[in-house]
């Protein structure tokens, strides 16, 4: 049987069309070119000229994983107590959308309430994916994914101390892939996160790891050529050296060389484009941060917008988050360490508009949003929930298309802040197609969802509809319509079914004696066994709710 999606005005950058009239025809899931006359149309909804996108696409959003987990039970003052279940509907109202880090239900909801059908978890620590899994895997509506730490485990330094040649690094990092099914390798901190256990308390591009005499230059160019040449579709997801640090601009330029030319991704930039200018000796560089991204067209990156108000700051590194303990709002912090091959810290903040750090953020997030030329290597995410939580997406999202609004909201900053910026003289605003481009088309190329994010005959059926409306932040709190893979989930904001989403991955091909020297290395040093490390396709379809999909790599 077929839906038919009548009269949509089509914006699906994917295939070059902005606002084109067009009818929609779904079948099993999928869209389909137009049907011929004696197949049977099951419902027929005339959209009447509504804007019609593919489903949006998180390509970083802290979703699962031991630190979110640890941050939902360090604030549960700011929990939801309102549970989902079918069929039985709901809609986001301003009274539960600052929820730092909801519930796995609340989760998959609020994404989906915002025309989000996809969201990925960007550091998965490889000894710690199943318990990852097993939450993004109680998350529905939504299709996850997620990237792996490496850059910080000992057996991979091991391997890059002693001079182990490319392919056992890129054998390594391919099994890695496998037993934690996931889509992508994260790097964060390259070097820092080990070096912290050995007392060193900052780590810059070009110095040494005090333990493994080895580079966070080194650990960036070997884990990239091992990405490119695995053919993974992801560049490496790079969480730079010196985040939150004054000055920390020129390690983030420097660091976009690290790669010598191989597609890398920076992610939550904002959080690395600092400089030390002014009496306070802290300053916008995102004019350089910018330039530079223009210029290095094999540069990506997400910008990590922060917002105002209470959040909680959940990061695998743990050096820096053990710097902001003493800043934490409430007064309250978790730093740890799993298995010495990475941690994490759990750090509640608030960010205020009148403090002039807090307001020069937001301002530097917004510059480089406003400053990047092309909306295909930049992307909308507030590093949930470390900048601001996730459904503060429509208000960013105004923020970015409104300049009179912005410059509303920048009035209202400290005032010191407001003389280190120059925001108010970038006088860009984004169109519909921009936004389509860096939620939609842009987040499933860097990603490599084939058929996700577009439009096209043979996509999945994620589609999101809207109303036009000046006020660009009601228009993306409340589509009128969501479609999850054909299905019709969302009609006027509120959830009208309840469906679970897939699992993503991917598996590059390696030498299966790679396993050899894992193993005696578990024995010797883990707590598990390396079968227990590894995970299976059965594990994450459990209960039938999340089929894996493994994607080829190039």
């Amino acid at each position: 049987m077929i839906t038919l999606l009548k009269n949509a005005k089509v914006i699906d950058p994917a295939h070059g069309k902005d606002g084109v009239r067009e009818d929609i025809y779904i079948r099993d899931g999928r869209i389909i070119a137009k049907p011929s006359d004696t197949e049977k149309l099951q419902q027929t909804i005339d959209l009447n000229g509504k804007i019609v996108m593919a489903g949006a696409i998180d390509m970083h959003s802290h979703i699962g994983g031991g630190k979110v987990n640890i941050a939902r039970m360090m604030l549960p003052e700011y929990q939801e107590t309102k549970r989902y279940t079918e069929p039985e509907a709901h809609i986001c109202t301003p009274s539960c959308t600052h929820h730092a880090t909801p519930s796995t239900t609340d989760t998959g909801m609020h994404y989906i309430e915002m025309g989000y059908t996809a969201a990925f978890e960007p550091a998965i620590l490889a000894v710690n994916a199943r318990q990852a899994h097993l939450e993004m895997g109680d998350t529905p509506m939504i299709d996850k994914g997620g990237y792996a730490m490496l850059g910080n485990d000992d057996y991979f330094l091991r391997l890059l101390a002693g001079k182990a040649d490319q392919k056992a690094i890129n054998d390594y990092v391919a099994w890695t892939l496998h037993a934690t099914q996931t889509i992508g390798i994260k790097v964060v901190n390259p070097g820092g996160i080990s070096a912290f256990k050995f007392n060193q308390r900052r780590l810059n591009l070009d110095e040494n790891n005090v333990h493994y005499q080895v580079t966070p230059r080194q650990i960036l160019q070997s884990l990239s050529r091992a990405v490119h040449e695995l053919g993974i579709a992801k560049p490496l997801h790079v969480h730079c050296n010196n985040l939150g640090a004054a000055g920390n601009f020129q390690t983030t330029l420097d660091t976009m060389g690290a790669s010598d030319g191989i597609p890398m991704h920076l992610t939550h930039i904002q959080f690395h484009s600092y400089g030390t200018e002014g009496d306070k000796k802290f300053s916008s560089a995102a004019a350089q941060i910018a330039q530079a991204l223009n210029a290095n067209k094999h540069i990506s990156a997400d910008v990590g917008q922060i917002l105002f108000g209470q959040t909680v700051t959940a990061s695998g590194d743990n050096m820096m988050q053990h710097l902001n303990a003493k800043i934490a709002n409430p007064k309250k912090s978790v730093i740890m360490d799993i298995e010495c091959d990475a941690g994490c810290g759990v750090v509640p903040f608030k960010y205020r508009d009148q403090n002039y750090v807090n307001a020069l953020q937001w301002a530097i997030g917004l510059e480089i949003f406003l400053s990047v030329e092309d909306p295909w290597r930049v992307f909308l995410t507030t590093d949930h929930p470390n900048g601001a939580p996730f459904t503060s997406y429509p208000h960013l999202i105004r923020l970015l298309m409104d300049k009179s609004f912005r410059n509303d909201a920048f009035a209202k900053l400290n005032l010191d802040a407001q003389a280190m910026s120059n925001l108010t003289s970038l006088n860009r605003e984004y169109s519909l197609y921009e936004i389509a481009t860096m939620t939609r088309a842009a987040a499933a190329k860097l990603i490599g969802l084939h058929d996700r994010g577009h439009l096209g005959v043979g996509a999945a059926a994620d589609i999101t509809v809207y109303t036009d409306q000046a006020d660009k932040e009601a228009m993306f709190s409340k589509p009128d319509y969501v479609f999850k893979d054909g299905e019709l989930v969302v009609r006027d904001g509120k959830v009208v079914k309840v469906v679970w989403g897939k699992t993503h991955t991917t598996k590059p091909a390696f030498d299966v004696g790679v396993e050899k020297g894992l193993k005696d290395y578990f024995d010797k040093y883990h707590t598990m066994q390396l079968d227990n490390f590894k995970i299976s396709n059965d594990e994450i379809a459990q209960d039938g709710r999340n089929q894996v999909i493994n994607h080829m790599p190039t």
